[in-house]
């Protein structure tokens, strides 16, 4: 019923915005390992595997836009909070220009 008042075109594109930001959040879930998440203290990363594969899944098989809309916040909560403490926890938070000898106090050089 609220799809008739808006024009087609901007139902195709909010479809794909739901569609892409959904399988990347579930490709991004699935390639971070199983230790980030509880070194991270977010939910297990068969949570998120779960959330995110129904969101996929009503993206793609069910136009119902309440559910599209929850599947997006869950996509984004993933983006904004648990992607971040993963990438720390597993080393990818680091700053460019680093060295792989850099210690949480500056660079390591043995003692001298």
């Amino acid at each position: 019923m609220l799809r008739t008042g808006f024009d087609l075109g901007l139902w195709l594109i909010l479809d794909l915005v739901f569609v892409v930001s959904s399988v990347t959040a579930l490709v991004m879930a699935a390639m971070a390992r199983e230790d980030a998440y509880r070194a991270s203290g977010k939910q297990t990363k068969s949570f998120w595997l779960i959330i995110l594969g129904v969101t996929v899944a009503v993206n793609l098989f069910v136009s119902v836009l309440f559910l599209s809309i929850a599947g997006l916040i869950a996509s984004i909560v993933f983006f904004v909070d648990v992607r971040p403490a993963l990438q720390q926890v597993s080393g990818g938070g680091r700053r460019r220009g680093g060295s792989s000898s850099d210690g949480p106090y500056g660079p390591y050089n043995g003692g001298r």
